[in-house]
């Protein structure tokens, strides 16, 4: 059987933004009980690394605006600040499962053979189709955000489990 773009993206989109939103839930209940949301969102695994709340702003960039880029046939990075609080970041994570939910089958399908430009301004760009941008980049680096923002959740001691990363599977029901 044939799996459809969509099919192979946005289910998977969806878990993972679910997953997300338990682990903004859980960050929030930690920060409340000890140095409070701006020190927990400016945590990194390591000094080279971009924060906590960059981590969770991106998973939003790799998918609300991915949608958004494949219509237009170019995405750039969205340079603005990560926002401060978890509620800013909770509210992204809402907008981003939207996005996923409002594209339809049909769409991504009319667009997944379509040029996809991601560019950097003039400095950096990479030429894709769409199905390739969303499957070889945006996803990659969805996971890759999440994962990090799992891993400084775990450093800092919020306790998380594999359980939490993995979200709502999509389990066969009897």
């Amino acid at each position: 059987m044939a799996l459809s773009l969509d099919a192979a993206i946005i289910p998977n989109w969806c878990q993972t933004l679910g997953a997300v939103e338990g682990l903004l839930d859980k960050a929030e209940d930690f920060a409340r009980a000890n140095d409070g949301e701006t020190s927990l969102l400016q945590s990194r695994l390591i000094d080279d690394m971009l924060p906590l709340n960059y981590q969770f702003k991106s998973c939003w960039t790799h998918t609300a605006m991915a949608i958004e880029g494949v219509r237009h046939g170019r995405f750039s990075p969205e340079m603005t600040p990560p926002p401060g609080s978890i509620d800013e970041l909770r509210k992204m994570i809402l907008d981003a499962r939207s996005a996923c939910e409002a594209i339809g089958e049909d769409e991504l399908e009319a667009l997944a053979d379509n040029e996809m430009v991601f560019s950097i301004g003039d400095k950096f760009r990479l030429d894709f189709t769409v199905q390739d941008f969303l499957l070889s980049f945006s996803t990659p680096n969805l996971y890759f955000h999440a994962a990090t923002a799992y891993d400084i959740l775990r450093m800092k001691g919020v306790e998380i489990g594999k359980r939490d990363y993995l979200g709502a599977m999509r389990v066969r029901s009897a």
